[in-house]
């Protein structure tokens, strides 16, 4: 009976060793690395971004120049009819520049400019979202390999449980409905591995998606990784993001973008002008030059300068009152989330160090009892289930705390340590 009690005790014992499986174990920094390289959300929007840097230099710059050829003719529609003869006949050439008025291009090209600072925000974010969600999926999975070792450990001390009821069960000293109540928790327990099972298929296979692998290719066990403790206040974590979040970033480049936008508007009160210079060949007569300057007149600018600067006044407008909703929902969400990390890591401490020595005492004291007469099977089973699900609450923890951390990195763009 001392072998079984020893063996019951061991089993109870959940240390968490790891779930044997062949497969080449996986790191957290090997993972993040192979997504950011390859993600192709990241590739899209790094894309984007790079798309986004070519436009200034073409925002700033001149119009394309137009070449005019032609010829006037008299006495016949053919070119050079009356060349020479007539003062209105000739062959030749103009070319005009259009030049837009002084600081509009330098507008143009600045406000290409804040889009395409925009875009690499939009890339920040994308590389953190992907992360983060590594990050996440990393740990579900490391949570299942955990809680299928608890689980199996789990099923090993019922097991041991039953074989001490079997043999109370011989000599006469319980009944046969206690084995199966004991047969049927070990049944139960059976499902909560096949549920575990399907959730670490799952957690693999958002991995490949993330880091773009053929769907069903092989994931190792993810390897441990230290603990890390909540170190920032929120204070601190919360005066940080408001220079590191790349959310707040765009849409302050997206104000920026809005008042030059404004800045556009109000100089297209003044219009851009051509300038045009021509050569004409008249033959024997002096050839004839020619040089013009054509300036629109904002005859309606009441209806159409007017309203496009209205326009722009309002969209300016609009981001800024986007960026004071989007600081404000992150920092409900910061302190939302930042709340769940400090709850899972106090229910983590209050797990390990508190309710877990109480409830190995329980078990190894019903046990005790069970060998002599002193309890039921009922109660003994009760206790053990109850370590079992003790262990697979404080992982739980642990996952809710490495979870929370993941998506205030997310949120912050604050590495937090």
């Amino acid at each position: 009976m001392s072998y079984t009690r020893n063996t019951l005790a061991l089993a109870l014992a959940f240390a968490g060793l790891p779930y044997a499986f062949a497969a080449e174990p996986l790191r957290l920094a090997d993972l993040v690395h192979e997504a950011l390289a390859g993600n192709r959300e990241v590739l899209a929007a790094r894309k984007q971004y790079e798309a986004a840097r070519r436009r200034p230099a073409r925002e700033g710059s001149l119009p394309d120049p137009i070449l005019s050829l032609g010829y006037a003719s008299n006495g016949g529609p053919l070119p050079g009819q009356g060349l020479g003869s007539d003062p209105t006949s000739n062959i030749g050439l103009m070319v005009a520049q259009e030049i837009p008025y002084p600081g509009k291009r330098k507008l143009r090209a600045d406000i290409a400019s804040k889009d395409a600072e925009a875009e690499f925000q939009q890339y920040q974010a994308a590389q953190l979202s992907v992360r983060s969600r590594v990050v996440q999926a990393f740990h579900r999975l490391h949570h299942t390999y955990a809680a299928l070792a608890i689980l199996a450990q789990g099923k090993d001390a019922l097991s041991s449980v039953i074989r001490v009821s079997e043999a109370r069960y011989v000599s006469g000293k319980t009944s046969q409905q206690e084995i199966f109540k004991a047969q049927t928790q070990l049944s139960l327990l059976e499902t909560r591995v096949i549920r575990m099972q399907q959730d670490r298929t799952a957690a693999e296979g958002e991995i490949n998606s993330l880091l773009n692998r053929q769907p069903g290719a092989p994931v190792g066990e993810p390897i441990e990784e230290e603990p890390v403790a909540l170190s920032m206040t929120l204070e601190e974590l919360l005066a940080k993001t408001a220079a590191t979040s790349p959310e707040l970033a765009r849409d302050r480049k997206m104000i920026q973008r809005g008042e030059l936008a404004v800045d556009l508007a109000r100089k297209d009160f003044r219009p851009d002008y051509t300038v045009a210079a021509g050569y004409f060949n008249q033959g024997s007569m002096p050839a004839m030059y020619q040089l013009r300057v054509d300036i629109p007149i904002r005859l309606h600018a009441e209806s159409r300068q007017r309203p496009a600067l209205e326009e722009q006044v309002d969209l300016l407008a609009g981001a800024r009152h986007t960026f004071e909703a989007a600081e404000q929902n992150l920092q409900f969400r910061i302190r939302e989330i930042y709340a769940a990390a400090q709850t899972a890591q106090r229910l983590r401490n209050l797990y390990a160090d508190t309710i877990r020595p109480q409830s190995r005492l329980t078990v190894d004291a019903s046990l005790n009892a069970y060998q002599t007469g002193g309890a039921d099977l009922p109660s003994v089973l009760n206790n053990v289930a109850a370590e079992i699900d003790l262990e697979e609450q404080l992982h739980e923890q642990e996952l809710n705390f490495a979870l929370a951390l993941a998506r205030l990195e997310e949120l912050t763009g604050v590495e937090i340590k």
